[in-house]
C-alpha cells in the first residue's frame, strides 16, 4: 500500500510546479503536463518515489541511524521544527550557517557554549552578574539558541539529511555530497534532481504540500524506530525459544531412547 494517495497529493498542491520559463530540463521525465503556463508534476512518479524515500528512512531509523531535517524558508519552518521534534530527530529551520557539516568540530563548540550559557542563568549566575553583562549572554544564548537549537543533541554527523528545498539550501546539499552523506529531498520543477538521492518530485513552496510529505519522512522514522524496539524486545524471546527448543529436542531423544530399548 502507497505512503500516500493521490488525492492526498492533489489536495496538498504537490503537483503544481513552477512557471514553465523556470525550470530545470533534467526534471522532464517528472513533468506530466503543462497548464496556464505552470508545470503540473507526475503525480504517479512522486507516489513510488516517496515510498522509496520512505522505505530509505525507515530502515535508516531501524538501524538507530540519525536523519537531520533541513528547511529555512517561510513555508517550511514550523513544519520542519513540528515533524523532526514529533519523530526525535534533529532539525535545521533558521539560517544554514555554512560548515554544519562540513565544520561539525566548531559547531559542537557553539553548541557547547550554548548549554553554558543555560546553566549560568539555570544556575541564577546571572542574577549576580552586571546588567549590561547579562544583555550580551542573554543576546548571545538566544542567538545560539534560534541557530543551533534543533541541533544540541546531535553529537555526530547525521547519516541522512532530509530537505525541502534544496536550490534554497544549496550550501546544505553541497556539505552532504561533500561527505557523502545521502540526501533525501522534495525536488522540484526547477530543481537537479541529479544532485539529489532520494528525490521527490513535487510543489516546494506550498505550506501544505511540505507538511504532507514531511509528515510521512517523519513517520517513516517512528516506523523504523518501532521496528528497532520491536526486535530488541524480540531477543530475549527468542532465546526463550531456543531454549525451548533445545529442550523439545531433548524429550524427544529421550523417547526414542526408551522406544528402542522397548
Amino acid at each position: 500500500m502507497a505512503v500516500v494517495t493521490m488525492k492526498q497529493l492533489l489536495e496538498s498542491g504537490v503537483h503544481f510546479g513552477h512557471q514553465t520559463r523556470r525550470w530545470n530540463p533534467k526534471m522532464k521525465d517528472y513533468i506530466f503536463t503543462e497548464r496556464n503556463g505552470i508545470y503540473i508534476i507526475d503525480l504517479q512518479k512522486t507516489v513510488a518515489l516517496l515510498d522509496k524515500a520512505y522505505d530509505y528512512v525507515r530502515d535508516m531509523a531501524s538501524k538507530g541511524k540519525t536523519i537531520l531535517f533541513v528547511g529555512t524558508k517561510k513555508q517550511a519552518q514550523e513544519t520542519i521544527k513540528t515533524e523532526a521534534e514529533r519523530c526525535g530527530m534533529p532539525y535545521v529551520n533558521q539560517r544554514w550557517l555554512g560548515g554544519m557539516l562540513t565544520n561539525f568540530r566548531t559547531i559542537k563548540k557553539r553548541v557547547k557554549r550554548l548549554n553554558e550559557l543555560e546553566k549560568m542563568e539555570e544556575d541564577g549566575l546571572f542574577e549576580v552578574l552586571p546588567k549590561k553583562e547579562v544583555i550580551l549572554l542573554k543576546k548571545e544564548r538566544d542567538k545560539l539558541e534560534r541557530f543551533l537549537g534543533g541541533i544540541r543533541d546531535m553529537k555526530n554527523l547525521p547519516d541522512v539529511v532530509y530537505i525541502t528545498d534544496p536550490r534554497k539550501e544549496s550550501i546544505a546539499v553541497a556539505e552532504a555530497r561533500k561527505l557523502n552523506i545521502p540526501i533525501v529531498s522534495i525536488v522540484d520543477t526547477n530543481c537537479d534532481p541529479d544532485l539529489i538521492d532520494y528525490i521527490i518530485p513535487g510543489n516546494d513552496d506550498a505550506i501544505r504540500a511540505v507538511k504532507l510529505i514531511s509528515s510521512k519522512i517523519a513517520d517513516a522514522v517512528l516506523a523504523g524506530k518501532q521496528g528497532e524496539q520491536l526486535t530488541e524486545e524480540a531477543k530475549p524471546e527468542d532465546k526463550e525459544d531456543e531454549k525451548g527448543q533445545a529442550e523439545e529436542k531433548e524429550v524427544k531423544e529421550e523417547n526414542n531412547s526408551a522406544n528402542k530399548e522397548e
